[in-house]
């Protein structure tokens, strides 16, 4: 069946599905309106800054000014930013999720006391924004000694992300058949094989959709990083952002080249792993 098929209430039918023209409608609507600020984004990372002022903002530069990204890059000290960022994020994302499919592991399939009450606990931990907590973090990571160091961001990071992560990975592996775990429980396999080798392989799209949420959201995280990374040396790529706007606001073509580059790492990984999202959500989105 052909694509322009679909459109009609039954093959041969001369009539179109009034439902489904609305439907498709409504999403190039909605895709042009999703789409629109990054063909705006682009197109000015391009132009010069006489093109931006003289030309339409959604028409294409007729000069491609590449030189804007090399300067942006310079100007901004995105070397060191793009550093600690990609440091931050290789290890907290990794790192998150392995301690959150342990923990929901755990609260899944090992029979222990308090099981319940351990995952309400944790759950309670996604209930509550940081944004209330940055100044209880800020005096705890101070007093630690921690403030602009990596420890000091990570682990906050940390206790913000492992209590959703949890949540979404322990509705998985509570719809996945015990007798699984139990067969190799008789063979003698520790919970620890059977993690590894049973419900790891098959939670790999869950595991996929939450790298996928928690990469950007590591990435593109900025209050936090604001309030615990105060020496320059030491911001992720958003702070750097945020300094470039306040030195260059005026330079149109740098500024958004410098915005290009700060998400164009996280639109590339959601590329490479979008096709496990909607399967991953939809397989962590059972309820025991």
């Amino acid at each position: 069946m052909t694509l322009a098929s679909r459109f009609f209430r039954q093959p041969g039918s001369a009539h179109l599905d009034p439902i489904l023209v609305g439907l498709w409608i409504s999403l190039i609507i909605l895709a042009a309106l999703w789409i629109a600020p990054f063909i705006f984004i682009v197109f000015t990372s391009l132009k010069s800054a006489a093109e931006v002022m003289g030309s339409s903002a959604f028409s294409p530069p007729a000069d491609y000014a590449w030189e804007n990204y090399s300067a942006a890059w310079q100007r901004g000290n995105f070397t060191t930013a793009s550093f600690n960022s990609i440091i931050i994020t290789a290890i907290k994302v990794p790192l998150g999720l392995f301690l959150s499919a342990m923990a929901a592991y755990a609260l899944a399939c090992v029979r222990m006391r308090w099981r319940k009450l351990f995952f309400v606990v944790v759950l309670f931990g996604t209930m509550i924004p940081f944004q209330v907590m940055l100044a209880p973090i800020f005096r705890q990571v101070n007093a630690f000694g921690l403030i602009n160091t990596y420890p000091g961001i990570i682990l906050p990071y940390l206790a913000f992300g492992v209590p959703y992560q949890v949540f979404i990975l322990h509705g998985f592996f509570s719809a996945v058949p015990r007798e699984l775990s139990e067969a190799a429980r008789i063979d003698g396999a520790s919970h620890f094989v059977i993690f590894r080798r049973i419900f790891l392989p098959i939670s790999l799209p869950v595991l996929a959709a939450l790298f996928i949420l928690d990469f950007v959201a590591t990435w593109n995280e900025f209050a936090m990083a604001l309030v615990i990374l105060q020496d320059s040396d030491m911001w992720t790529l958003p702070l750097g952002l945020m300094a470039f706007q306040s030195q260059f606001q005026s330079n149109y073509g740098q500024l958004n080249a410098a915005i290009v580059m700060t998400v164009l790492p996280a639109v590339i990984v959601y590329l490479i792993f979008q096709r496990y999202f909607v399967a991953g959500l939809v397989s962590g989105a059972v309820k025991e």
